[in-house]
């Protein structure tokens, strides 16, 4: 009896196992091209292609070819992606590129403390002289495999998905030679966003905010990233790794006794993972970074 019990368990341990890398093999060859939406807007606008320049569109082209060969769905949806952000970012000093934590799948209406820090960049850009742009990446879809495919690029510091963003990125600054960018981010964004800089660290147009990075990610700081680790009012529990914190206070607010606290996944409840400008170290950091670096708009 006790064998046969125990011929079951393993039956059942290696069809999990066998279930569990099925999901990691189709995770590994599934590839999610992210959605950037422009924050505060609620309807989509309708592009016409016909007026942006030839050798724009060819640039574009061989961009999505060189990411996903040169046909199919991913291609198509890369390169419109490609000419709506090139047709966006017409007549914009800066485009502040925004990367939401967690499963990377909030849309700008969702973005809550982060929100308000992207106004106060606008608000004060726009009192510096220059004309932004403020945009929402959605780097992940709600599917399993989806999120699947976001932990291991979590696992491995985002190799594939910051090497698509970088892409965009450098292609909007290589079509316009003035235009500044901004990758800004939270948590697992902010790691998102590291990953991008580190692979844009030689662009002069890349800056980069970045708040809240998660404990087990280490970025590489460079002379045109801001990173902030705290809001100034405590330590930053889940950037510090404090486990025990981070399960007192998600079992608190499961009984609805919870303090002010940032979350972690949607779910679990991290003190002092909680940024927004309402914080004076936060406002007075990233403005004072904005002001040494960019100052009042000659033109």
């Amino acid at each position: 009896m006790m064998s046969e019990k125990l011929r079951r368990i393993g039956i059942l341990f290696i069809i999990g196992i066998v279930l569990l890398l099925g999901v990691m093999q189709v995770a590994f060859s599934y590839v999610e091209i992210g959605i950037t939406d422009e924050f505060w807007t609620q309807e989509i606008p309708a592009y016409d292609f016909s007026d942006v320049p030839q050798n724009v569109v060819n640039d574009a082209s061989a961009l999505a070819a060189e990411m996903f060969g040169k046909s199919g769905e991913k291609y198509q949806l890369f390169y419109e992606q490609l000419l709506m952000t090139y047709e966006e970012a017409q007549g914009k000093d800066f485009i502040v590129l925004f990367n939401p934590g967690g499963w990377g799948w909030k849309a700008p209406d969702q973005v809550k403390g982060w929100g308000t820090i992207l106004e106060g960049i606008r608000v004060e850009l726009d009192g510096l002289g220059y004309r932004s742009l403020l945009l929402n990446y959605q780097r992940t879809g709600e599917s399993l495999v989806a999120r699947v495919k976001e932990l291991v690029e979590i696992i491995n510091y985002y190799p594939s998905k910051s090497k698509y963003l970088a892409t965009r990125v450098d292609f909007l600054t290589g079509q316009y030679p003035d235009l500044k960018v901004i990758v800004a981010g939270e948590s697992n964004g902010a790691a998102m966003s590291s990953s991008v800089m580190n692979i844009l660290q030689d662009n002069p147009q890349v800056y980069s905010i970045q708040t809240g990075t998660p404990f087990w990610y280490q970025p590489v700081v460079y002379n045109r990233t801001l990173l902030l680790n705290s809001n100034g009012t405590g330590p930053d529990t889940f950037n510090q790794g404090d486990i025990p914190a981070i399960v007192w206070a998600s079992l608190r607010s499961a009984f609805g006794l919870a303090d002010r606290a940032g979350t972690v996944f949607g779910h679990l409840k991290a003190p002092g993972h909680d940024y927004s400008w309402q914080y004076p170290e936060i406002y007075g950091k990233i403005t004072k970074f904005l002001e040494e670096n960019f100052g009042i708009n000659s033109k």
